[in-house]
């Protein structure tokens, strides 16, 4: 886990719905990195809070957010960490997005690359270099 200073920025429904230079990249084996982005970097009524949780051995309960704008609706396309475990506290105001589900997101002006399959949202940017888990036939590794 480690702050970063790079432009990232995110796109739907034709419009940018979060800019940051704060963002938290977390790195976990076989995967590519997912990036964090601070609650107040998101345009107003663009996160909606929705049912259900997840559990992350590591980080701990995640929370889920719709991802709204221009009446395009992402479902459940963004999670927090409210309560995080000892060593991610940092993410306890942050969220990060599945870019599979958003028009677009960039890291200082590059497009990111989403991981294949639902279940991680990893950012692969030029720099990162695979295999990854998450695209079929990769679970047992």
């Amino acid at each position: 886990m480690e702050p970063r200073s790079e432009r990232v920025v995110v796109c739907l429904g034709g419009e940018s719905i979060a800019e940051t230079t704060d963002a938290v990249r977390v790195l976990e084996t076989s995967h590519p990195p997912v990036y964090y982005l601070p609650l107040q970097a998101f345009a107003a009524g663009v996160l909606v809070p929705v049912q259900g949780t997840s559990f992350c051995e590591f980080k701990g309960t995640a929370h889920y957010f719709d991802v709204v704008a221009n009446g395009i609706i992402a479902s459940r396309a963004g999670w927090i960490y409210q309560h995080p475990a000892v060593g991610f506290e940092m993410l306890g105001t942050r969220v990060a997005l599945y870019p599979s589900r958003m028009e677009s997101c960039e890291v200082d002006g590059e497009q990111v690359t989403f991981q294949e399959g639902d279940f991680y949202g990893g950012w692969i940017t030029k720099n990162i270099v695979g295999p990854f888990k998450g695209g079929p036939g990769s679970g047992g590794w």
